[in-house]
């Protein structure tokens, strides 16, 4: 998951990809897991979920005036259902609905863009998430336009939905008001309570849309670093549970303060291996990225792009993540983040190429196959 970013080049992790591969080569720097410690006490925290967790939760990028995909019912078709075997399925069980940039200059977590997103700008990405046609109300519409069909075999149950908190970056003095004061990101108390008005915003936003097919079942923290979030996550953590929502994270590979997950307030981790963007990332990344999810008992992301398509070459990349992730039972025992550039996914699932269709083919029925045993507890 992400989240690595997610422009169309590295998910949730673009940033520090465009400014320096470091990022994404660090591994020379941690190559002993055991050089990888908490740097607070173990949390006290009891680890608990206040929802059901989607098995495969695949992130929708929208929200951005740089965005190109409309995410109408027709787009989310390939991703409700699919036909496998000659009956038709259900496909995707959670989605997470993500944007970095405003595509006008403002970023909604630190590194994205010069400028931080203000109060309008958060409060636009909501809006465009509800609007008619667009986003969880297209969604929603699909579902019920397979659902009146009558062919989807399986019992269905409602489709759930993850919003990204942006992050308040800090010292930002400019994002708006609230109950008449302006609030100062230098104040940790104020960037908690430009969290909380986002979540009881989007909260009110779902309660009025009044879905029968979706649901809204957590909030995912859009930085995908502790490094400006260690003293202030706990504390929105609170308030997420407070609501009887879970919190989301999917960190990138070696993210600062990845495997404090728990001590930061997170309850539904996610790694990201971020293979898939460079050749020059070896293959044991995969397989370390396996082995300290296991350690620090954390889900695991699958990252592509259009690359991945026949035209570009790089769809061995992705066959890679398959192989190693039924390898190590990823399938079978974790739950599973889908970062797909913008819609990769979708490309694969229209196009007529047959290396297309065949990695098209393999995802489905790994989707499938989970969706027909038993729910994976955590």
């Amino acid at each position: 998951m992400t989240n690595l970013q997610k422009i169309a080049v590295f998910p949730l992790f673009l940033c520090f990809f465009i400014t320096s591969i470091t990022a994404c080569s660090q591994e020379s720097k941690h190559e002993d897991e055991e050089d990888i410690i908490f740097k607070d006490e173990p949390s006290t925290r009891e680890l608990k979920h206040y929802q059901v967790i989607p098995n495969d939760l695949v992130l929708i990028y929208d929200g951005g005036a740089h965005r190109s995909i409309q995410w109408n019912k027709e787009h989310f078709a390939p991703y409700v259902s699919a036909q496998v075997n000659g009956a038709e399925n259900w496909l995707f069980d959670g989605f997470l609905f993500l944007e970095i940039h405003d595509g006008q200059g403002r970023g909604f977590a630190s590194g994205y863009q010069a400028k931080a997103a203000r109060k309008t700008e958060w409060e636009n990405l909501l809006k465009n998430y509800f609007a008619k046609g667009n986003g969880i109300n297209a969604l929603n519409e699909q579902i019920e336009e397979v659902k009146k069909t009558g062919k989807v075999t399986g019992e269905f149950e409602k489709r759930k939905v993850v919003l990204c908190i942006p992050e308040p970056i800090p010292n930002q003095t400019d994002w708006g008001q609230l109950d008449g004061r302006s609030l100062q990101f230098f104040k940790k108390e104020d960037r908690l309570d430009a969290c909380k008005w986002y979540i009881d915003y989007a909260e009110q936003l779902f309660q009025d849309a009044g879905f029968e097919h979706v649901e809204l079942v957590g909030f995912y923290w859009l930085a995908e670093e502790a490094t400006n979030s260690r003293n202030l996550a706990n504390d929105v953590a609170d308030y997420v549970y407070e609501k009887k929502y879970d919190f989301y994270w999917i960190p990138y590979f070696n993210s600062d303060g990845y495997s404090e997950w728990r001590n930061l307030g997170f309850n539904v981790p996610y790694y990201q291996p971020n293979y898939f963007f460079s050749e020059s990332v070896p293959y044991s990344r995969l397989q370390e990225a396996c082995n300290r999810a296991n350690k620090f008992q954390m889900n695991m992301e699958i990252e592509f792009d259009d690359r991945a398509l026949k035209t570009k070459g790089w769809g061995y990349r992705l066959t890679d993540y398959l192989d190693v992730y039924e390898k190590n039972g990823v399938f079978d025992s974790l739950k599973v983040a889908y970062y797909q550039g913008g819609d990769a996914f979708y490309k694969l699932s229209q196009s007529e190429d047959e290396e297309d269709q065949a990695l098209y083919q393999r995802i489905i029925h790994l989707i499938t196959q989970r969706a027909n045993k038993p729910r994976i507890d955590q």
